[in-house]
């Protein structure tokens, strides 16, 4: 039986707090209940009502999002309702009665050219993905059954998925104005028929990895928090719009030269030496000032 966690995440709104899972809860679809009545195909969300603060109960995906009334705060019981959440679902309790496993989910697939001429974003109107996740090949996505299908095309060199999008690299042998259709419909297809993108299984060891970070950051010296930091805050959103991603890998404390992995988009990409040298690097030589000399990409 699945072995459920929780992690508590805050939202924009301050009334709503996000409930992430380790593993997907619904069939690709989204439901969201106003009442107890309205909740009757939900047996976790009537046992949500019970609890007198609780306004509005959204279940989608990996995550359960609660709105409350301003009775309480959110500090004072989220950690209650976290626990009442994982003792409920590692009892193997139901959560939501969908009516037709069938029934396509409302997916719409966007194309959305990047930086890097080899590479395409495909942007779903929903979250996909709960995390980051890169297939070099054929052989690295065995934990995601979409990744597989798309290595099966020729031209498909390879696979990133972060949230809401699913970038891919071509082999040069196709044109994007050939296979750009073929590609958002395949995508679209696999997830309209309510398929996990990412198995449970992949998203539960990347969920264990993730956990792991902390720990391991702890043994970092302070000049490399405060590169990951400003890494996280400033880099990443920019970087996963053009639909690629960045990781610190290390930091040369004699020759103050950070090492970093280019993921997705970013990979290869004609324009990362540019981005590298003249924004990166200049933002950590702005903001740390001598600590830094220079900033590497390891793989481009």
């Amino acid at each position: 039986m699945k072995e459920y966690v929780i992690t508590v995440v805050e939202t924009n709104n301050p009334a709503i707090l996000k409930f992430e899972t380790n593993h997907f809860l619904t069939n690709g679809n989204n439901f969201e209940f106003k009442n107890i009545d309205d909740a009757k195909n939900s047996p976790l969300a009537q046992q949500l009502f019970y609890l007198p603060f609780i306004k509005t109960v959204y279940i989608s995906g990996n995550f359960i999002a609660l709105e409350r009334f301003d009775i309480v705060d959110w500090p004072s019981v989220k950690d209650d309702v976290a626990q009442q959440l994982v003792e409920y679902l590692n009892a193997g309790e139901p959560i939501v009665n969908e009516e037709d496993d069938t029934k396509k989910v409302a997916i719409t697939i966007y194309a959305e050219i990047t930086p890097n001429p080899a590479v395409m974003k495909f942007v779903a109107n929903r979250k996909i993905v709960p995390a980051v996740f890169e297939f070099k090949n054929l052989d690295e996505a065995k934990g995601s059954d979409l990744a597989k299908k798309l290595f099966h095309l020729p031209y498909v060199k390879e696979v990133f998925m972060d949230e809401n999008y699913v970038s891919i690299t071509k082999y040069e042998v196709a044109s994007w104005d050939e296979i750009t259709m073929e590609l958002r419909e395949m995508i679209r297809n696999f997830i309209a028929d309510g398929n996990e993108v990412v198995s449970s299984k992949e998203v539960a060891a990347k969920s264990a990895a993730s956990s792991d970070a902390p720990t391991k950051n702890q043994a970092l010296d302070n000049t490399s928090m405060e590169i990951i930091n400003i890494l996280e805050e400033y880099v990443k959103p920019a970087v996963a719009s053009d639909g690629g991603n960045i990781l610190f890998q290390s930091y040369e404390e004699d020759s103050k030269i950070v090492n970093v992995i280019l993921q997705g988009a970013c990979s290869g990409c004609p324009s990362s030496t540019y981005t590298l040298k003249n924004g990166i690097e200049t933002m950590l030589k702005n903001m740390l000032g001598d600590k830094v000399s220079e900033v590497v990409a390891l793989n481009g």
